[in-house]
């Protein structure tokens, strides 16, 4: 437990940071299941959409440091092959 009251208003400032990183990580997971949604649907309009929607969410996690740049760009590959497919079938 934190003694000094430096170290209190540290760790009040961790725990108040990770809440918010938490929202922030369950939104980019949302968008991403939207797009995964949309292509099992296979609702071209609704995944094409849902796939403009959360590439800016996704850069915006990772220009943040919520996730990882390669986590990022890992996640926007996949959900545009998906995509891509999804419309060349």
């Amino acid at each position: 437990m934190a003694n000094t009251p430096s170290a209190k208003k540290r760790a009040r400032q961790n725990e108040k940071r990770r809440q918010h990183n938490a929202s922030l990580r369950s939104h980019v997971r949302t968008v991403i299941k939207k797009v995964i949604a949309a292509v099992e649907a296979k609702d071209i309009e609704q995944a094409k959409a849902s796939f403009t929607a959360a590439v800016p969410v996704i850069d915006r996690m990772a220009d943040k440091g919520i996730i990882h740049k390669n986590k990022a760009a890992r996640h926007k590959s996949r959900l545009s092959a998906k995509v891509k497919a999804l419309a060349e079938a």
